[in-house]
């Protein structure tokens, strides 16, 4: 005999495919909501220590910049110390550099012929007055100042005979130009 079984199984295993079927796309979205809600606390705690740590980085800067006006103001009294520095040392070592332009000058004087009366320096020229036993002493002494080396060159302004203690000496006047740097 024929058995016909008339009880309807297939739609059962359909309505119970479909209830697993619901089942695991719901589960799938609560996962993937659960999944996304993870990545956000994450990425949400990433933003806060990078403000944080921005915070931090800026406040630091604050600093740093407050100690680089610092290190430039430092830099910049350094700079105008070593400036004035300098200037001392130049005027240190140019301390004496009349007094031997002067000596050396002095030096040039034949002590029996001639005697300087003034010496006066302005600017780049220098003026000599003396008197000299004769024109030929005043002459060579004139020879004897434009070979010294500061002086470029030397002009007879004037020349007179005076009579000092009765005796007739040769006055004279020299007008020198002098070197540059001297």
């Amino acid at each position: 005999m024929i058995k016909i079984n008339l009880i309807p199984y297939h739609e059962k295993e359909k309505k119970e495919n479909l209830i697993r079927q619901i089942v695991i796309a719901a589960g799938s979205f609560i996962l993937f909501i659960l999944c996304l809600i993870a990545v956000q606390i994450y990425l949400s705690s990433q933003v806060k220590n990078l403000e944080t740590n921005l915070a931090d980085a800026k406040q630091t800067l604050k600093v740093l910049d407050a100690k680089v006006g610092d290190l430039d103001k430092f830099k910049r009294q350094k700079a105008e110390l070593e400036l004035k520095l300098g200037v001392i040392g130049i005027l240190e070592e140019n301390r004496l550099v009349p007094v031997k332009f002067f000596d050396e000058l002095a030096m040039l004087v034949p002590s029996k012929s001639i005697w300087l009366t003034k010496i006066a320096q302005e600017g780049g020229s220098l003026t000599i007055e003396g008197v000299g036993r004769d024109n030929i002493a005043a002459a060579d002494f004139m020879k004897t100042v434009e070979n010294f080396p500061p002086i470029q060159s030397v002009d007879l302004v004037s020349s007179k005979k005076v009579e000092i203690a009765e005796t007739t000496l040769q006055q004279f006047i020299f007008s020198c130009k002098m070197k540059k740097g001297f």
